[in-house]
């Protein structure tokens, strides 16, 4: 009788252990059960994009004219992923204090890669994105350029022109490596 009680008492704990697995996996949110997701593998994920170089306003009249010269392009945002993973930018958006946003779309951001956002017109390819604008996003004299992740969420900004002793958060200089602009991260 002790042979038929342990296999029934096995088959028992086994029924308990695989429901047990099965609720867990449903309560699962769908980043976590997913590795694919575009979140990380099943652990939190904080991607380590960050906005690395701008290139504002040009500050001759002539630069601004429109998309038949393409100066426009001269002028851009960087963002590089500073992590070993890719991380999919999809609905991320990148804005100025006034509110123009750029959206991405359908965009895969290699890991140590970047991409330029430029604002003008071209064709979107590997490192080069374009916002198809006709007039200029950044403000030569201040501005903010602010990233935000699919959730609305800020992932990285950076200030130029402005004051010096503002506490908004301020971590420290980075300045275009051309010396065209000296701001702050917030």
């Amino acid at each position: 009788m002790s042979v038929s009680v342990s296999v029934t008492a096995r088959r028992v704990a086994a029924a308990v252990v695989t429901a047990v697995a099965v609720v867990c996996a449903a309560a699962l949110p769908a980043s976590a059960a997913d590795p694919d997701h575009g979140r990380g593998h099943g652990r939190s994920y904080h991607p380590r994009v960050v906005i690395s170089d701008v290139q504002y306003r040009p500050s001759d009249r002539r630069d601004v004219r429109g998309p038949g010269d393409r100066p426009l392009n001269r002028e851009w945002v960087e963002l590089t992923n500073e992590g070993r993973e890719s991380v999919y930018l999809d609905d991320w958006t990148l804005s100025d204090e006034d509110g123009n946003t750029y959206r991405f779309r359908h965009y895969r951001l290699g890991g140590h890669k970047s991409v330029r956002v430029h604002t003008g017109f071209g064709r979107d390819r590997g490192g080069d994105l374009y916002q198809d604008r006709r007039w200029s996003v950044w403000d030569r004299d201040r501005d903010t350029a602010i990233l935000r992740d699919d959730d609305g969420r800020i992932v990285d900004a950076t200030s130029w022109g402005h004051d010096r002793h503002d506490h908004r958060g301020d971590r420290g200089d980075h300045g275009h490596r051309d010396g065209g602009w000296h701001g702050h991260r917030h």
